[in-house]
């Protein structure tokens, strides 16, 4: 079974330094602070920055280095603001070869947060780059890798995620990851399911304390942003909140390109053919091969992560009792179009889905995932997850369907959505509170 795991965030490219950040939360891009007369004309650029960028410039860095034996990190830290300290850590990290290829500043009243996007000798360990960021004067020091990705000019990276979360508001929670960092972002709904309103509450200008945030979302539910040790700044707070604010003020609109919304009933097709859901198990193996077979290779890759030539060989597992239930949806003539996989993890459930592309877009999916998650609640079952890749649109908007809280953690291109399982939810996510997945004698096998 998958195993989850949380993983750290991309950030931005360009070559360029930033400048200390402006009242208003601005960053601008650099000219040469080094050689006399800037095309910033008259306004000085602050001492710190010019000390840095004489220091990148002059100390020891090899020039021998290429992208192939080096790899680049995301590093953040906490210098105190006076002259000089800055051009100190530049001068330590320039000695073990290290590149900076970006700088954003946070200003606080006690010091300055900086956050470096660096290349760096590809043998370099975190624990080595964390020591010399500590020699160099910095504290709270905080490192993950980084990839191409995050070579992406910070502007243009904000209004490309403004433009995702305008187009689908199931992008929000992944828009604030993007943003943020290494961080988790949890969705809870103003109502259950049931209509009972949340115990989650929040003021309209959002609240933000250390390593957590709350900010209120468009439907009066709360979006909860957490990350370990590294407290959020006043700067990244007011992206947050302005990026939330645009979801909220764009109102309740069709996610994932006019997906149906959560039903438990599925949609009938174009030629008024419809689909029943009954709980499945090994004898439907030869049905389940033949469906990845009139799957594209586009809908099998969102579903599983392995090689596309070995996808009939997980069916033996995936429909084994002993490791879970499986739902399939099935025509009037008997034709298997989609299967819902709820594998057991402890007290919790991994589900994932697969429809074929015929049916795409016609509520089977979601169908599917509201009674997995049934079956999950009556199998005492805590919280149910979804395994995905961040572009399955698909299965975010199904997730987002439940209603139930959500969980978002990012993994490169490996999105987990968890959502946290409420008895009184059943019959809301299934209107016939699961009538016909529960038999003794279903599924045959």
């Amino acid at each position: 079974m998958t195993q989850r795991q949380s993983k750290p965030a991309l950030t931005s490219q360009t070559r360029s330094v930033r400048d200390h950040e402006t009242p208003t939360g601005q960053s601008g891009s650099m000219s040469d602070p080094t050689s006399g007369t800037s095309a910033r004309g008259p306004h000085p650029w602050p001492r710190r920055i010019t000390d840095f960028l004489h220091l990148s410039r002059t100390a020891g860095a090899s020039d021998t280095d290429t992208a192939d034996d080096t790899s680049l990190w995301r590093m953040r830290t906490t210098v105190k603001d006076r002259p000089g300290s800055l051009a100190t850590l530049c001068a330590v990290l320039a000695k073990c070869r290290i590149d900076i290829l970006t700088l954003h500043t946070h200003p606080l009243a006690s010091g300055t947060v900086d956050e470096f996007l660096l290349r760096a000798p590809a043998s370099l360990l975190s624990e080595d780059l964390l020591a010399a960021v500590r020699r160099g004067g910095g504290t709270d020091v905080w490192a993950e890798r980084a990839d191409a990705h995050d070579l992406v000019d910070a502007p243009a990276r904000a209004i490309a995620l403004a433009t995702c979360t305008a187009l689908d508001p199931a992008e929000l929670p992944l828009a604030l990851r993007s943003l943020l960092g290494r961080c988790s972002v949890r969705s809870v709904p103003a109502y259950s399911p049931t209509g009972v309103p949340s115990a989650e509450t929040v003021p309209a200008e959002g609240t933000l304390n250390g390593t957590s945030m709350r900010l209120r979302d468009g439907t009066g539910g709360t979006v909860i942003v957490e990350r370990p040790s590294l407290p959020f700044t006043p700067s990244e707070f007011a992206r947050a909140r302005a990026l939330v604010a645009l979801d909220a003020s764009l109102g309740p609109r069709q996610p994932y390109e006019g997906a149906p919304a959560a039903s438990s009933a599925p949609a009938a097709s174009s030629n008024g053919q419809e689909v029943t859901i009954r709980r499945v198990g090994t004898a439907a193996h030869a049905a389940a091969a033949a469906l990845h077979g009139r799957c594209s290779d586009q809908t099998l890759r969102m579903r599983y992560h392995g090689p596309l030539g070995d996808v009939d060989k997980y069916l033996g597992h995936l429909l084994d009792p002993r490791f879970g239930r499986t739902l399939g949806a099935y025509t009037a003539s008997g034709r298997l179009v989609g299967l819902g996989h709820l594998l057991w993890d402890g007290d919790e459930a991994e589900v994932a889905l697969l429809v074929e592309d015929a049916w795409h877009r016609r509520g089977i999916g979601t169908a599917l995932l509201g009674r997995l998650a049934v079956l999950a609640v009556r199998e005492g079952c805590t919280n149910v997850y979804a395994v995905t890749r961040r572009t399955n649109k698909a299965m975010v908007a199904a997730m987002r369907g439940l209603g139930l809280p959500l969980d978002h953690q990012v993994e490169d291109a490996t999105l987990v959505i968890t959502a946290t399982l409420d008895h009184d939810a059943i019959h809301a996510l299934a209107p016939d509170g699961g009538a016909g997945l529960f038999e003794a004698g279903a599924p045959e096998h």
